[in-house]
C-alpha cells in the first residue's frame, strides 16, 4: 500500500509539474501577442523563441550533469522535430480552419529559411552518423568535430538572424491595438520565459521517478513528453495566433522557435557540455538521423509555398505520431 500510494504521488507530482508549465505558457502566450502588434512578426518570432526555449536549455544542461546522456540528445532533438511536426501541424490546422478558402498563407521566405538551417544542421549529423557506422578514421574524432561543426553553424545563424531582423520584405499584419504597455508586455513575457525554466527543473524531477513507475523508456520521454512539455509555450500562443488570423505571427513563433533549437540552442549545447559531467556531440542513432533529414524535407515540402490547408497540418501531426511510436519501443 505504502509503495502504491508512493507511485502516486509521483504521479500527481509530475501531473502538477506539467500543469504548471502550462500556465506559464499561457502568460507567454499573452504577452508574446501584445508585443507582436507593436513589433511584427520578425522580432516577436525571435524574442518569443529564445525565450521560450529556455526550458530546453536548462533540461539538457540538468540532464548532461546527470549523466543521462539519451534523454538530452532525446529532449533537443526532440523539442525539434515537437516544433516541425506536432505544434507546426496544430497550428497550420487553426490557421487554415479560420480562412474563409480553408488555405492559411504566409510569407514563405521563413519557412525555407529554417529548412536551409535545419539542414545545415542535419548536415553534420549525418556526416558524424556514416563515419561511426563505417568505423574510418574520422569516427575517432567526433567530439572534435562536433565542437568544430557548432562553433561554424553558430556563425550562420548569426548571419542569418542579422539578415531577418533587418529584412524589409517580411510582411506586417494588421492587428487590434495592443492592451497591455509595452513595458508591460515585456516584463511579462520576461517573466513567462524564465519561470517555465524553473518550472521544467520542476518537471525534470517529476519526470525522472515517473518513468520508472510507468516502465516508459529513456527515448520516449526525452523525444515525445519532455519535448511536448518543454514546447508548450508554442504549442498555446502558436494555436492561439492562428486561430486569431494571424498567421505571420504564428508562423513566426513556431519557425523560429524551430531554427534556433536546431542552429542555435544544439550547437551552442555542445559547447557548454564540455562543463558538465557529460558531453554531448551531434551524434545521434540511425533512426534519429532519418527521421531528422525526413522532417526537414516534409516541411520544406508543406510550407516552402507560403500556404497550407488542414490536410497539410494533419500529415505533420500524423508524421509526429509514427515517430513517437517508434521511440516508445527504443
Amino acid at each position: 500500500m505504502t509503495r502504491y500510494a508512493s507511485g502516486v504521488s509521483r504521479i500527481v507530482a509530475f501531473v502538477i509539474a506539467t500543469l504548471a508549465l502550462a500556465g506559464v505558457a499561457w502568460v507567454v502566450s499573452v504577452s508574446v501577442e501584445q508585443v507582436g502588434r507593436r513589433a511584427g512578426p520578425a522580432v516577436t518570432g525571435v524574442m518569443q523563441a529564445s525565450l521560450a526555449n529556455l526550458p530546453e536549455f536548462f533540461v539538457v544542461i540538468f540532464a548532461l550533469q546527470a549523466g543521462h546522456r539519451v534523454i538530452a540528445e532525446t529532449a533537443i532533438l526532440g523539442s525539434i522535430l515537437v516544433n516541425a511536426l506536432l505544434v507546426l501541424g496544430m497550428v497550420i490546422i487553426a490557421g487554415a480552419a479560420r480562412a474563409s478558402d480553408g488555405i492559411m498563407r504566409f510569407n514563405p521566405r521563413l519557412p525555407n529559411d529554417t529548412a536551409t538551417l535545419l539542414l545545415v544542421s542535419s548536415f553534420i549529423i549525418v556526416l558524424i552518423g556514416l563515419t561511426r557506422s563505417s568505423g574510418d578514421l574520422a569516427s575517432r574524432h567526433s567530439e572534435t568535430i562536433s565542437i568544430i561543426g557548432a562553433g561554424v553553424i553558430l556563425a550562420v545563424y548569426g548571419t542569418w538572424l542579422r539578415q531577418y531582423l533587418t529584412s524589409k520584405s517580411i510582411v506586417q499584419e494588421a492587428s487590434e491595438p495592443p492592451r497591455l504597455s509595452l513595458t508591460t508586455s515585456v516584463v511579462l513575457l520576461t517573466v513567462g520565459g524564465v519561470a517555465s525554466a524553473f518550472v521544467s527543473d520542476w518537471f525534470v524531477n517529476a519526470l525522472e521517478p515517473t518513468i520508472d513507475q510507468l516502465g516508459i523508456s529513456q527515448a520516449f520521454a526525452g523525444l515525445v513528453i519532455v519535448s511536448i512539455a518543454g514546447n508548450a509555450v508554442e504549442h498555446t500562443a502558436g494555436i492561439v495566433l492562428a486561430a486569431k488570423g494571424q498567421a505571420e505571427l504564428a508562423i513566426s513563433v513556431v519557425k523560429n522557435s524551430m531554427s534556433q533549437i536546431a542552429a542555435f540552442l544544439y550547437p551552442l549545447l555542445v559547447l557548454v557540455s564540455l562543463l558538465t559531467a557529460t558531453r554531448l556531440t551531434f551524434t545521434l542513432a540511425p533512426v534519429y538521423i532519418g527521421a531528422l533529414i525526413g522532417t526537414a524535407v516534409i516541411v520544406w515540402q508543406i510550407t516552402g509555398d507560403g500556404e497550407a490547408t488542414v490536410f497539410e497540418g494533419t500529415a505533420l501531426m500524423a508524421t509526429f505520431v509514427i515517430l513517437a511510436t517508434v521511440a516508445a519501443f527504443e
